[in-house]
């Protein structure tokens, strides 16, 4: 192939990719313009007497013993809006239900119950959510689900009751500070991270249309009435991402629904290490279980175009394509737009720093090289979305889900 043939060829697939790029990159940018408007962070506030007892606090377990501590000695400093602290644990084989009888001995609110046997067709995380839900007390106007790995700050409760008050919410989530300890995670993570940021509205924009809603059962707050008038967690009973499928139905039926910044009042620790961030987090990112079959093809093509593929056009010019000043305007074109989504991308790591504790990180230099890590972070979505999963937090499901 000659000079001249190969420069055709070039120009059409900078073209087709153009086709494909352009469009995703408006969308995206029409997304992140919508930052400026966004709620700021919930705040720790302290209870007054309007909200005792509101809320019923419920937390599945199944084998959480190296990280419930925190958990269970920050709802301890909660104060007085809290009516009770329902521990629902799945058979543990780990010592997790010792650790709630020690602290129930020093917080009557603590309760300790056992779920039912898995009935067919529910996932574990639901139908333990949905036991301790028919078990709270009716007195309460909240129900509050929490992840045994979040680490709540004082004034979390209050903060988060008071916000939704405030603000009219049926139901409100918030997206955590993650705590990073090793290289390779810290590198990983922001980039599966970022595949969410891509696709939805940022925290703290009140999402119009019910399908696009964002949720994050880690710390789920949601109308006792509501949930009650919804059957529960009936409705995600099969759902792997239980917590963005019942958000966006209870949105889909009018109530109002937000996804706020909750870096101030909790903290996380999900996974250990770089491994087991892919195989865990990456296996539900692409919520699949609450997406239709189009929408889930149209996230997989605008994180391909705005996330993936930039990294990979640019490499490919620098290592090798003619030299520019012989390139004909697609590929120039080309060129430029993905060195833009790659400026957007790191400009995106100040955003989001805040989002992250790393103190005590190992090699938290890497962070900032995330970036890099997107056309991986891609390819997990991709994998995890054409593929269900059969084993969750050791519990083994068939193919029936």
């Amino acid at each position: 192939m000659n000079n001249d043939n190969a420069l055709i060829v070039e120009s059409a697939i900078s073209l087709l990719l153009l086709l494909i790029q352009v469009p995703a990159t408006a969308i995206l940018f029409s997304r992140l313009l919508k930052g400026p408007r966004r709620l700021p962070p919930i705040e720790p506030q302290q209870p007054t007497p309007d909200i005792l007892g509101r809320v019923s606090v419920v937390v599945p377990t199944l084998n959480e013993a190296l990280r419930i501590s925190p958990l269970l000695a920050g709802l301890s400093q909660q104060s007085y809006e809290v009516r009770e602290i329902i521990v629902v644990d799945s058979k543990s084989g780990d010592g997790t239900p010792d650790l709630v009888k020690a602290i129930q001995q020093k917080d009557p609110r603590f309760r300790l119950m056992t779920d039912d046997p898995l009935p067919s067709g529910w996932v574990g995380r639901p139908w333990a959510l949905h036991n301790g839900f028919l078990y709270s007390s009716e007195a309460s106007q909240w129900f509050l689900g929490l992840d045994a790995d979040i680490q709540p700050h004082p004034g979390l409760v209050a903060g988060l009751v008071k916000t939704a008050e405030a603000q009219g919410y049926d139901l409100v989530s918030l997206s955590p500070q993650f705590i990073l300890k090793y290289p390779g995670e810290c590198w990983l993570q922001p980039a599966l991270l970022m595949t969410l940021l891509y696709r939805f509205d940022p925290a703290g924009i009140n999402t119009e249309q019910p399908e696009r809603v964002m949720a994050n059962g880690q710390c789920f707050l949601c109308r006792r009435s509501v949930l009650a008038a919804v059957g529960g967690y009936s409705s995600a009973s099969s759902s792997f991402c239980d917590d963005v499928t019942l958000a966006r139905n209870i949105a889909a039926q009018g109530y109002k629904v937000g996804f706020l910044d909750g870096a101030k009042v909790l903290k996380v620790r999900m996974y250990e290490g770089a491994i087991e961030t892919w195989k865990e987090w990456g296996r539900s990112l692409d919520l699949k279980d609450a997406t239709s079959r189009s929408q889930l093809w149209g996230d997989l093509w605008l994180l391909t175009s705005v996330q993936g593929l930039p990294l990979l056009i640019v490499l490919t010019f620098l290592l090798i394509s003619p030299p520019l000043t012989h390139s004909p305007t697609p590929p120039l074109l080309l060129l430029g737009l993905n060195l833009f989504l790659l400026v957007i991308r790191f400009a995106m790591l100040i955003a989001i720093a805040p989002s992250y504790d790393r103190k005590s990180t190992k090699g938290s230099w890497l962070f900032w090289l995330s970036p890099l890590a997107d056309p991986l972070a891609v390819l997990r979505i991709f994998l995890s979305a054409f593929r269900t999963p059969r084993e969750w937090r050791g519990r083994k499901y068939s193919a029936e889900l």
